[in-house]
């Protein structure tokens, strides 16, 4: 092959490769991150919430006056909860909640990453719960540390 063969070569190879970062430069300018709204602070809840860890919240269970919420899918309620744990994912979630607004009430969802426990606990504070608690480590790091389990 000749010089100027592998010069044309490279070239188009160069073309191309430039050719495939306009067209994504082209596809990604009608992407905008949050959906073109304009850019805001994050949502500051009123109350603070109170975590939990899971070796704390494992000497509670079963307690009377203590109350486990499962944040979750129905399907990954179905693997399983923590013992005496209520399934809080229902359209009608505050008949669940206990009259005593002092109750201790430990919210749980999968893992760290899920946020929906977070979303339940301040909600339910907002309500004038006192005593409520988010655990982070959610069913699956229960059950990665060997926790007893229920099932439906």
């Amino acid at each position: 092959m000749t010089a100027e063969a592998i010069e044309r070569k490279m070239m188009k190879k160069a073309l191309g490769q430039i050719l495939v970062t306009l067209s994504l430069l082209a596809s990604s300018a009608s992407c905008l991150a949050g959906s073109g709204s304009d850019m805001g602070p994050a949502h500051r809840y009123e109350h603070q919430l109170n975590t939990i860890s899971m070796m704390e919240a494992g000497t509670l269970v079963g307690k009377e006056g203590v109350y486990f919420f499962d944040v979750n899918t129905l399907e990954l309620w179905a693997e399983g909860y923590i013992p005496g744990a209520i399934y809080f994912n229902v359209k009608d979630w505050k008949k669940l909640l206990p009259a005593n607004k002092d109750a201790l009430m430990v919210f749980y969802c999968a893992n760290r990453l899920c946020n929906a426990s977070e979303v339940a606990a301040h909600s339910v504070m907002k309500m004038g719960y006192t005593n409520v608690k988010q655990m982070p480590d959610g069913i699956y790091g229960w059950r990665l540390a060997n926790r007893v389990t229920e099932r439906p």
